[in-house]
């Protein structure tokens, strides 16, 4: 539980420094991380943590188009920079040729269990769920969407 621990300290520190944006934006990552640990009736693991920010860094994202498209550009700007603050938290973004390995190795994998038969296209969910399980296994992360494109890619040759 080390991103919950980390915030903590962190909220501390920006208190002590009186910056309140991210006072407030660290404060609604932890209630955030708060809720999802009521709702499993247990502590987080550090991939459930992870899960929870990038699901906050993409609402971010949404909220930051929408207020571009509405003419906010100083509210598309507030997104932007909360999205900055809660990435620092978050592993490293994989490189295309990092997801393009795992998704090798994942579709190696999958035909490795069933019995040498290379997996094509209708076996997408099975190596999409290997290789995001892998992924965060190596402690990287990476959107779904760039995963989603190199499994469909390498499952059409």
């Amino acid at each position: 539980m080390a991103i919950a621990k980390k915030i903590d300290a962190d909220i501390i520190v920006a208190m002590k420094a009186k910056d309140e944006h991210r006072l407030t934006t660290l404060r609604m990552v932890k209630s955030a991380l708060k809720s999802k640990a009521i709702d499993k009736r247990e502590e987080l693991t550090d991939a459930e943590e992870t899960q929870v920010l990038s699901t906050l860094i993409k609402q971010r994202k949404e909220s930051a188009e929408s207020f571009e498209k509405g003419n906010r550009p100083e509210l598309a700007e507030k997104e932007r920079a909360e999205i900055a603050m809660i990435e620092a938290y978050l592993p490293q973004m994989a490189s295309a040729e990092q997801v393009r390995a795992v998704v090798l190795r994942a579709i190696d994998q999958l035909a490795q269990n069933a019995g040498g038969v290379r997996p094509g296209p209708k076996d997408m969910g099975a190596a999409m769920k290997v290789a995001q399980q892998w992924i965060l296994a190596d402690g990287l992360r990476a959107e779904g969407k760039m995963v989603s494109e190199v499994v469909k890619a390498e499952l059409a040759k």
